[in-house]
């Protein structure tokens, strides 16, 4: 069992009781192993750490002032405040670390967690391509500079109205899913972080996002992250799972988690759920290339 989905430090300071990080400029084979050793503990043997690329410093030019696209010039202020908080790692020496854990003999792949800015792709491309990636997931963060799940967020939410939000993340999300630039689209159901969400799905927009998925064959991600976030519900929900395999479309089990604490939390749920939908096998990829490996299906799910 593998989870697909880490991240090497958390965006805000860790929780009283858990084990601190180094800084976040400094890199050790100690830090990666203590993810090892608590996903033992879960059954799961392989990670990939997908680092979110906005965080190295190397990527500013790149991606470029999005934060300028937010209709609001709050939102665009917070927006270029949390960047600048977060952008505190470096590229070089994050592909390095993991590359050193290879060496030494853990299980470890290497991913990117690349968001998706539509204008910006081959600056990005450009930027990424000399590493060895195993595996790139795309995201959706930022819905024209606006930072859509954080609590700085409700006016714009107010403005657009649940259903205009909803609308314009999944045309984002679909376009990405169609660009043929990533192997796996990762929380795709993100936008109800906070939340938000309506009496019934909107299945329309699951659907049309799906058809634009198929077109690249683009992997699907179920991440346990949602039931740690105000939603407490897995991303995608149950009747979204249903809907990709209807599609015929691969899955991957992540975590997302930021802290060896989170390494394979949840993921017999999200087996489960997955088991539940029709799915039999889960998609790995190594040097971007992509093999489909059975998964067990957990008798019973137990949060811990």
């Amino acid at each position: 069992m593998s989870d697909t989905h880490l991240h090497l430090y958390p965006h805000r300071k860790y929780r009283d009781g858990v084990l601190p990080p180094p800084p976040p400029g400094e890199y050790s084979l100690d830090h990666i192993e203590r993810y090892f050793e608590k996903a033992a503990t879960r059954g799961v043997t392989e990670l990939t750490f997908t680092e979110h690329l906005y965080r190295c410093v190397e990527s500013t030019d790149a991606i470029g002032p999005f934060w300028e696209k937010a209709p609001d010039p709050t939102l665009r202020a917070h927006t270029e405040r949390d960047i600048e908080a977060d952008r505190v790692m470096s590229l070089e020496k994050y592909v390095e670390v993991i590359m050193k854990a290879k060496d030494a003999g853990l299980p470890v792949l290497l991913g990117l967690e690349v968001d998706f800015f539509p204008t910006r792709m081959e600056q990005i491309l450009e930027l990424i391509e000399p590493y060895p990636w195993d595996v790139l997931l795309g995201s959706i963060h930022w819905i024209d500079g606006w930072w859509f799940d954080r609590p700085h967020s409700q006016y714009e939410w107010g403005r657009m109205g649940p259903r205009g939000v909803y609308e314009r993340y999944f045309e984002v999300l679909s376009e990405m899913a169609e660009s043929g630039t990533i192997d796996v689209v990762t929380h795709p159901d993100r936008v109800k972080c906070q939340g938000k969400r309506f009496l019934s799905e909107q299945t329309d927009l699951y659907a049309a996002f799906l058809s634009a998925a198929k077109k690249t064959n683009v992997a699907i991600e179920i991440n346990t992250g949602g039931l740690r976030h105000p939603v407490h519900e897995i991303y995608p929900s149950p009747l979204f799972i249903r809907m990709i395999y209807e599609a015929g479309l691969a899955i991957t089990f992540a975590s997302d988690g930021h802290n060896p604490e989170q390494a394979a939390w949840g993921l017999d749920l999200a087996r489960a759920e997955a088991a539940e939908a029709g799915f039999t096998h889960r998609a790995r990829f190594v040097s971007r290339e992509r093999t489909m490996v059975p998964f067990d299906i957990p008798p019973a799910w137990f949060a811990d």
